[in-house]
């Protein structure tokens, strides 16, 4: 549990620094995002999910 915590605590961490360091350029490239096709959307998460997967994969190995 506590490795489970670590990890959730860095993701917050590497989540945050881009808003912490760029604000405005996040809003302009939120605003870009309303532009995409929710198909795409939903690619691009899936996509997220299984690198992500992969990741854990390779981690646990």
């Amino acid at each position: 549990m506590k490795f489970f915590l670590c990890v959730v605590g860095m993701v917050f961490i590497i989540e945050g620094i881009p808003y912490f360091l760029f604000p405005l350029k996040w809003k302009q490239m939120l605003l870009k995002v309303d532009e995409i096709s929710e198909s795409w959307l939903r690619i691009l998460g899936l996509m997220s999910i299984v690198i992500g997967l992969f990741i854990v994969f390779l981690g646990k190995r």
